[in-house]
């Protein structure tokens, strides 16, 4: 299959697609960037409390060789 057929199939699928309409796409849209950026809040917020335990656990362990 040479990459002129390929690519020709792409174009041809992509014409079969049923993409959905603005009113469907923009609040899909909008949800996605709110659960990417919640997500990102939280994986943020546990980094933090991570690195403090561990800032923690090290002190307390500090005498100890």
């Amino acid at each position: 299959m040479g990459l002129k057929k390929f690519a020709s199939g792409v174009i041809k699928e992509g014409k079969r697609v049923r993409w959905p309409k603005r009113e469907v796409l923009i609040p899909s849209i909008i949800v996605v960037i709110i659960i990417a950026a919640v997500t990102g809040l939280l994986l943020f917020g546990e980094d933090v409390a991570g690195k403090k335990l561990i800032d923690i656990l090290s002190d307390a362990f500090k005498g100890i060789k």
